[in-house]
């Protein structure tokens, strides 16, 4: 057969063109620099055991409204720098288990403690799986034991689960954009008889929607980990459910098929979702949420997160006024207030046993840095909503974007900013009668969690800094 010189010409150009694209594509793959990687377990119980949340609960779980799960996102950036983002629909963390799981996740994955975010939505139709709650709740005695085999399964589900997460690592595309919600209201009520738990509409609130989004080297999406600071407490039944968080998460993975939705729960200590107490409303506040990540995600400018990844963990050495003497603390063991009464007796419990009543507490705060564009700092406890504030105004520089998460790697009890502990109130130390805390922490609480959160962005963005300087060396 003849080859004309058109047909020379047009094979020519058609491999040309080929390899142009193919070039092209590597070089759009190479220039990103991430990497990503998401995975998923289920981790509702399979039987019936005592909830979390509400100490007037007087019975276990009666069923599944909507599944929990636990969701890790694996990020490595063009040097081989990896973190892993751990979002849970749990009541919270507790310390054991954060220190366990980065203890055995640094062995198996080399995976650094302060590479680890742990993230729980605070849900209040979870189990409860923290043997601390013991003496706080009726007949929980009886659960013990049920309650450690879930933690210990829950260990090995989430140690897994970072495997997994590594295991997907693929080139990906970042960026951050941000929406904004409605629903979260300040709930600290003024009146002439101090702070009551009710709407307030005049209250401080942060109605921000972060949103940090993946795409695959080809732009297509694949995960989204998003954010809003508000309690999980639109619903106070006996059904396992993730709350709104669970339902936005499950409308967003609806709306794009394949895609994993991470929920990263804000500094929402003293917001509830308005109204609340049924579950159609859970249903919308999770669809008017997942809607907001959506018009996030259409929106733009968006910003494309490019360089290195820093990550940093620093402990906040925290003060607790000083607890009762012993005889107050036998006064109240027969209180009138149940709570009081198991409160004062957990103190004397403690100082029989060690001599002392513990007064300081060393709480994690971690910050990771996405090259000059993102800095995301992540509380411990129940951080009320003048952290965020505060955080987004402290840390801000130049361009770069400041997202709060609270309810990480520790949450073990309110943690009021200075406004709120001189107020008073359930948050500024009366929710410490269900805990094993001896009472409200000292007045410089908030300074110590801000000041820690200060080390914790510098460190991080000086390894950002240090890396830059180094160059692109890719870890094999």
């Amino acid at each position: 057969m003849r080859v004309t010189p058109f047909a020379h010409g047009f094979v020519a150009t058609l491999l040309f063109s080929c390899l142009i694209v193919f070039v092209v594509s590597a070089d759009a793959t190479e220039a990103a620099g991430w990497k990503a990687g998401t995975a998923v377990v289920n981790v509702t119980p399979t039987e019936p055991m005592w909830m979390a949340g509400y100490a007037s609960r007087t019975k276990p779980s009666e069923g599944t409204a909507l599944d929990l799960f636990c969701k890790a996102a694996a990020l490595e950036d063009e040097h081989g720098a990896r973190v892993v983002i751990v979002t849970c629909d749990l009541i919270g963390i507790p310390r054991d288990l954060r220190n366990s799981l980065e203890q055995l996740v640094a062995e198996k994955y080399k995976l650094a403690p302060e590479r680890l975010l742990l993230n729980a939505s605070h849900t209040h139709c979870g189990p409860e799986f923290r043997l601390s709650k013991r003496d706080a709740l009726p007949s929980f005695g009886d659960k013990e034991k049920q309650a450690a085999a879930y933690g210990e399964r829950l260990r090995e589900q989430l140690l897994k689960l970072v495997g997994d997460a590594l295991a997907d690592l693929k080139p990906a595309q970042l960026t951050f954009v941000r929406a904004r919600c409605g629903f979260a209201m300040n709930r600290r009520t003024p009146s002439g008889d101090g702070y009551k738990n009710n709407p307030w509409s005049e209250g401080p609130v942060d109605q921000e929607v972060p949103v940090l989004k993946i795409a695959g080297a080809d732009g297509k999406l694949r995960a989204v980990l998003f954010g809003y600071a508000c309690h999980n407490t639109t619903l106070s039944f006996y059904q396992f459910c993730g709350d709104y968080a669970g339902y936005a998460q499950q409308y967003l993975e609806e709306k794009h098929p394949g895609v994993t939705a991470h929920f990263v729960m804000g500094c929402g200590g003293d917001q509830n979702p308005y109204p609340r107490g049924e579950l159609e409303l859970a249903r919308h506040h999770g669809k008017t949420l997942g809607i907001a990540v959506e018009a996030a995600l259409l929106s733009s400018p968006q910003m494309e997160l490019k360089g290195s990844l820093g990550a940093s963990l620093v402990q906040a050495k925290l003060d607790f006024a000083p607890p009762p003497p012993k005889d107050i603390l036998e006064r109240q063991t027969k209180s009138p207030n149940k709570y009081e009464a198991q409160h004062a007796q957990r103190l004397l419990d403690e100082l029989a046993a060690t001599g002392t009543i513990a007064t300081t507490y060393d709480a994690p705060v971690q910050a990771l840095q996405f090259g000059d564009a993102l800095t995301l700092v992540a509380f411990p406890g129940e951080t009320v909503v003048d952290f965020s504030l505060r955080a987004k105004r402290d840390f801000a520089a130049g361009k770069t974007a400041v997202w709060v998460a609270g309810y990480s790697n520790d949450v073990f009890a309110y943690i009021p900013s200075k406004r709120v502990l001189l107020e008073g109130g359930y948050e500024a130390g009366g929710a410490m009668l269900f805990g094993r805390f001896p009472g409200p922490f000292s007045v410089d609480v908030e300074e110590r969690i801000v000041g820690a959160a200060s080390q914790a962005v510098k460190a991080a963005r000086d390894a950002v800094t240090a890396a830059n300087t180094a160059g692109p060396t890719r870890a094999k």
